[in-house]
């Protein structure tokens, strides 16, 4: 643990993988409080460089492309594009967004694995994993489904099962088969190199286990020291695959570096691509380095990068990995699968200019210790309640005040009563509260006192009632405007790692130069005398019910896709004889004309020609069908059931519908027009 002020610091966020679209879980458990720690260190005059790129190799990319009938260089291309495009939008003020698909990257991962190779770092082992010959390729785990041994799902991966999430080795699958072709697969020997992190177990109990108790945050120390007593494993660097770094040893052919091993390098290489003097944020000792993680990569960033850095010699370990926990989506876990999401491209497209938005309402609800839920309504709540009503209300006010009683010039401050001392000593503390719990990665703790700020701004205003006392005590008033520019001043330095954007408009509104800095917040004075603000403007809009329900709306429709989709068909009903199939006349026919049954909701009444005769049916379609859009369309409809009346009308036969698993239905009719009367059969 860094017990000094660094002389510098590498963050990094974790790498995106580029098989999809950002999402508001990515943004909570990594960007957001990533983005807000370096933009405090900035403030604080820090040298930081803060480090990110995407993460481009692996199955899951080949997986995409193939989906998608592109390669996976176009595959990672699209995504990389997009995800660096949403960030840039979102104001995630990456040093460099870099990628692992780049020449700089594929260097740098084969020289590492080349050091550890040449040092004897590794273990080599011959092992049976399962082959394609059809496809003449060893498969990768998410190239193999089969039988779920636990559950009985015939669409489980050879590493998990999505039914019933169990973890599975691809040897545990029933019956498994290739995704490639669709043949059996068979066993073959192939070589792998392993990192044997069994032996780097007495180091990482040293390192984690007593050298950072306390230190980190309980969930990654919990899941650390889980690991370590339960024993490490060597681990292969290595895989038979053709889209990656190519293991750049003779006899490899055919073979990259797994993506685990692979990814992390690619901090270093996107910090080489950004700066010649990249060493020094990677070798020296006076550097902090920070691993911005959710907790799913946990084990990736505290257990195997720092044993493979510690066998490569020449790397600085990380002081703190605060890894977040995972952020729910309307009570139900965020899903790329199921599309259970709100991707940032989108939410960007459907708010414009309400990035700030969506930061605050993540940053008010971080999952820094445990599972969090994300709900459109409290995120208009945290806008329209908050942001609103209580930080853009109390900047309105101090500088339309401003604007209205001194031409815009900061007025003098004269004799200060017990109230208004009280008021400036919480300003010049707040930076400091507020920086202390930025540094301990507490960034919910960090906006609730950067809000009570702008709480207190609104209460001395509320107190003191400037505009009621303008009348009476003019000299008065110019100490509580000053008083309250003050605390403006400071807000827009103080929120500028959690809303850049509305800081910016903020610093624009008061004239207040860009080169202030962290320790200037909380000033009595850095307003000065005479000092003349902008026109004002709001901070923030009102969001209304129509746009929320509108995204509320979205998602039940993508959940009722989903159970759509993943709906079981009904089991087939018992046998009947040819005999009893037969005596059924299906005819097809034409709706000449249709009504809504009166006084029900559900009821058409239909008139038919069946090719026999002109008939009369009644037909509970009404909730899925206007009478006047059925008109003229050919359907099937059973003529010899025997009459049956419905709501006073005589129905005589029934027309043949397909149901959809949500409940919607639609015609069963010939591809193409039948002449009336033509039977099915």
């Amino acid at each position: 643990m860094t017990t000094t002020t660094p002389k510098r610091y590498t963050v990094t966020a974790a790498l995106p993988y580029a098989n999809g679209p950002v999402h508001i879980g990515h943004l909570a458990g990594v960007y957001l409080p990533a983005d807000i720690y370096v933009r405090y260190l900035r403030l604080q005059n820090r040298d930081v460089k803060f480090i990110c790129g995407s993460d481009e190799h692996g199955v899951p990319i080949t997986i995409r492309a193939k989906k998608e009938g592109i390669t996976p260089q176009q595959a990672v291309d699209k995504y990389h594009e997009l995800i660096k495009k949403s960030f840039a939008d979102f104001n995630i003020s990456f040093d460099i967004y870099d990628r692992t698909s780049s020449k700089i990257h594929h260097e740098t991962a084969a020289d590492f694995f080349l050091k550890l190779y040449n040092d004897g770092k590794f273990i080599e082992q011959t092992t049976q994993q399962y082959y394609d010959e059809k496809a003449q390729q060893f498969l990768a785990d998410r190239y193999i489904v089969g039988t779920c041994p636990k559950c009985g799902n015939e669409n489980a991966y050879g590493d998990q099962c999505e039914s019933c999430g169990t973890s599975l080795n691809a040897t545990d699958l029933i019956n498994p088969k290739s995704t490639l072709s669709g043949a059996v697969p068979v066993m073959r020997e192939t070589k792998h190199w392993y990192l044997p992190l069994n032996e780097y177990e007495p180091w990482l109990r040293e390192w984690i286990v007593e050298g950072h108790k306390g230190d980190w945050k309980p969930n990654v120390y919990g899941q650390c020291k889980s690991w370590i007593d339960q024993g490490l494993q060597p681990r292969a660097v290595t895989r038979d695959l053709d889209w990656g770094v190519p293991v750049p040893v003779e006899g490899a052919e055919g073979k990259v570096l797994y993506v685990w091993f692979d990814a992390p390098i690619g901090y270093i290489s996107a910090t080489k691509a950004l700066t010649d003097d990249w060493e020094k944020y990677w070798k020296d000792e006076e550097t902090k380095l920070v691993h911005f993680i959710g907790k799913d990569n946990i084990v990736f960033h505290c257990i195997i990068f720092p044993s493979m850095l510690k066998a490569h010699g020449d790397y600085i370990l990380a002081d703190n990995v605060p890894a977040n926990e995972f952020l729910n989506l309307e009570g139900d876990k965020i899903s790329t699968s199921r599309n259970w999401a709100v991707w940032l491209h989108e939410y960007l497209e459907a708010f414009p200019g309400k990035g700030d938005v969506l930061r605050y309402a993540l940053a008010a609800n971080m999952p820094e210790t445990k599972d969090n839920d994300f709900t459109w309504k409290d995120y208009q709540a945290r806008n329209n309640n908050e942001l609103l009503a209580i930080l853009g209300n109390f900047i309105n006010r101090a500088v339309v005040l401003t604007q209205k009683y001194y031409e815009a010039a900061v007025p003098a401050r004269g004799e200060l009563t017990d109230y208004d001392k009280q008021v400036l000593e919480v300003l010049e503390g707040m930076p400091m509260v507020i920086a202390t719990y930025i540094e301990r990665y507490r960034f919910r703790d960090a906006l609730a006192e950067l809000m009570n700020l702008a709480r207190l701004g609104n209460k001395y205003l509320a107190d003191t009632e400037p505009w009621k006392l303008i009348k009476t005590d003019e000299e008065r008033v110019k100490t509580i405007m000053n008083i309250a520019l003050q605390i403006s001043g400071s807000l827009a330095i103080l929120m500028e790692p959690f809303l850049p954007e509305s800081a910016t408009k903020l610093r624009n509104m008061l004239n207040l130069a860009l080169g202030n800095s962290w320790a200037d917040a909380g000033a009595a004075d850095l307003l000065k005398e005479g000092h003349v603000i902008g026109k004002p403007e709001l901070l923030f809009e009102k969001v209304e019910d129509a746009a929320v329900e509108a995204q509320v709306q979205k998602l039940l429709d993508t959940k009722k896709a989903n159970e759509a989709a993943n709906a079981v068909v009904a089991p087939a009903k018992e046998d009947i004889t040819f005999d009893e199939f037969s005596k059924m006349d299906i005819r097809i026919g034409t709706i000449l004309a249709a009504e809504k049954v009166a006084k029900t909701k559900k009821l058409l009444k239909l008139t038919i020609d069946t090719g026999i005769d002109q008939r009369t049916v009644v037909s509970g379609i009404a909730e899925f069908f206007n009478p006047e859009e059925i008109v003229g369309q050919q359907v099937s409809i059973l003529v010899n059931l025997a009459p049956r009346e419905i709501k006073g009308i005589t129905s005589q036969g029934m027309i043949l519908m397909a149901e959809n698993a949500d409940g919607s239905l639609a015609f069963v009719q010939p591809s193409k027009s039948i002449k009336n009367g033509g039977t099915v059969s």
